[in-house]
């Protein structure tokens, strides 16, 4: 699905600024400074058979303890995915990972998890799925979206 059309569809209003690509939340801080939003770390892990994928989003300053989180999540372990499993699941490449993920994501085999200092958030920065672009969106219009997605996240204090 395209992120902007599904966005426009639900008259769920954004700012956009294109910049150069990014990879990194280090690289994205510094061309990013004028944007308003909460800046995120988006991680895709998986378990440890890779029968279960997670999507986790915390505050760009944030290190997430695996292990924790794991245990948060009744895994025993918690991996890295490939980058072939991003692609498969939310159709997207490293450096462009975002919460707009779940919209390629109709089946739900990727289960979001969301930090609670990021929820309690009033707007977002986010990738478009690709890392030449960060939209600001507000968080009652990422809950719209996950409604209209008929998705739930899973809210951590990480």
């Amino acid at each position: 699905m395209d992120v902007f059309e599904t966005l426009n569809g639900l008259s769920i209003s954004y700012e956009k600024f294109d910049h150069a690509p990014v990879y990194t939340c280090e690289e994205a801080n510094l061309i990013n400074t004028h944007i308003s939003g909460a800046k995120t770390k988006n991680l895709f892990l998986r378990d440890r058979k890779g029968k279960r994928h997670f999507l986790v989003v915390v505050s760009d300053e944030k290190q997430v303890d695996l292990n924790f989180l794991s245990d948060c999540l009744d895994v025993k372990q918690l991996n890295f995915a490939s980058p072939e499993r991003l692609d498969k699941y939310l159709d997207t490449k490293p450096g462009s990972v975002s919460i707009l993920g779940v919209i390629n994501d109709p089946d739900g085999f990727v289960e979001l998890i969301v930090d609670q200092d990021i929820w309690q958030s009033e707007a977002l920065q986010c990738h478009p799925l690709v890392n030449t672009s960060t939209l600001v969106i507000k968080l009652s219009d990422i809950e719209t979206l996950f409604e209209h997605l008929g998705r739930v996240s899973k809210i951590i204090k990480l």
